[in-house]
């Protein structure tokens, strides 16, 4: 039986570290703008969503995500978990992307490699170990993001998706995989959560932006031929899971 995909994208305007960020611009276009038309073009799939807050902030990007057919859902600020689950049960699929609005080098190729090998290795929870951070997604089944939003007791757990996940690899299946990407800067940040991410993101897209999406590759290409512009934000610090930026 064929499996149905649902990308689920949580954002919301409130950023402690960068705020306004979803609207700021790269290459002429919202940063979200650039991680909705990414996570359409993964071809598996079938349904793109954005979870997101109700408040009057976040009115404009719920009117960009349905200026480019993206369905909207309003939930919980705090309770990120119980958004996403309850997202997942409106718009359905058997296996869910999850996708960071603050992550504008998302790619699809990879999304798509991803949600392959979450189906072939029945997966609960899966991701690529060797992706810069911010360009990557996480695959979890359906039945696991349930089992979480029932189960789940630690603020930690409902700040976030999958620590509930994580925790328990006794009671689910977590699949982490190589994507075979040759990325010779292991600790390069393409996430979008301070000052100093932005900066590199808008150099990266000042370049490589043509109107679609570009691959990792094309990134990895580029800082090999500038490799100083990865120290812009080499000392951002990354927040611990205690707090909950979308």
């Amino acid at each position: 039986m064929k499996q149905t995909i649902t990308a689920i994208i949580q954002a919301r305007m409130n950023s402690t570290r960068l705020p306004g960020k979803a609207l700021m611009k790269l290459g002429g276009r919202p940063l979200l703008h650039h991680v909705f038309e990414r996570t359409l073009a993964v071809r598996g799939a079938e349904r793109v969503v954005l979870a997101t807050c109700g408040g009057d902030d976040n009115h404009p990007i719920i009117e960009l995500a349905e200026s480019m057919g993206i369905s909207v859902f309003i939930g919980s600020e705090e309770n990120v978990l119980e958004r996403f689950y309850l997202a997942a049960e409106r718009f359905g699929g058997d296996y869910i992307i999850r996708v960071t609005g603050d992550n504008p080098f998302t790619d699809p190729e990879l999304a798509d490699h991803a949600v392959e090998l979450a189906i072939k290795t029945d997966g609960d929870l899966f991701h690529f170990t060797d992706l810069p951070l911010g360009t990557g997604v996480g695959i979890v089944k359906k039945t696991a993001l349930v089992a979480a939003f029932h189960h789940s007791d630690s603020p930690h757990q409902r700040e976030h998706v999958t620590p509930y996940i994580w925790e328990r690899p006794d009671q689910f299946r977590i699949v982490q995989h190589e994507s075979g990407i040759d990325n010779p800067f292991p600790n390069l940040r393409l996430t979008v959560d301070t000052p100093e991410d932005f900066r590199l993101a808008e150099i990266i897209y000042s370049n490589c932006y043509r109107g679609t999406p570009f691959p990792l590759s094309a990134v990895i290409e580029f800082l090999r031929k500038n490799p100083g512009l990865a120290e812009i934000n080499s000392g951002v610090v990354q927040r611990p899971m205690t707090h909950s930026s979308a």
